[in-house]
């Protein structure tokens, strides 16, 4: 229906920064969008990739759909097998937590398997981290305390076991 009018390569920098303020100030499709069109410009802006999986990754508990494709399309694209693996665990760990949030029957159980997920992919951007770069710890933490304050469990631990008779 419409052209979309392409960015120029000289106001991509800027371009960056107003993504990353828009997802400060919670306007996820805001920064999505930014970063789609510094994409357009620059197809392998690992910047713009990441911005754009962070804002899309906001949206998970927003009621609002993002598709795991579309992610998984965008995680792709990201160079590097420690920022693959890291940002697969954020990924995680926001879908975790968004499901947290639903409260629905079952919703614990998906947001215990979320996090272990997340914590996996963690530990797998651990072993690979660049020296002083604990943040993949850190966000491994975060989950383990999460499953802890919430007393998550996997669906087999809370089966009740009915005697027999």
């Amino acid at each position: 229906m419409f052209e979309l009018k392409p960015l120029s390569a000289e106001a991509i920098p800027a371009a960056l920064e107003k993504a990353e303020r828009y997802r400060l100030l919670n306007e996820p499709a805001e920064a999505e969008s930014i970063c789609l069109d510094v994409l357009k410009a620059d197809p392998d802006n690992q910047k713009a990739l990441i911005t754009l999986l962070l804002a899309v990754s906001d949206r998970f508990g927003k009621g609002y759909g993002v598709s795991d494709p579309q992610a998984k399309e965008f995680l792709a694209r990201v160079k590097g097998e420690y920022e693959r693996a890291y940002y697969t665990g954020i990924l995680a760990e926001r879908r975790a937590k968004a499901k947290l949030a639903q409260g629905t029957p079952g919703s614990k159980f998906y947001a215990f398997d979320g996090f272990r997920d997340a914590m996996s992919w963690f530990e797998k951007a651990e072993a690979v981290r660049p020296p002083g770069n604990d943040d993949a710890l850190l966000r491994w933490n975060t989950c383990a305390r999460i499953i802890t304050q919430n007393k998550l469990v996997p669906r087999e631990e809370e089966r009740v076991e009915l005697p027999l008779e």
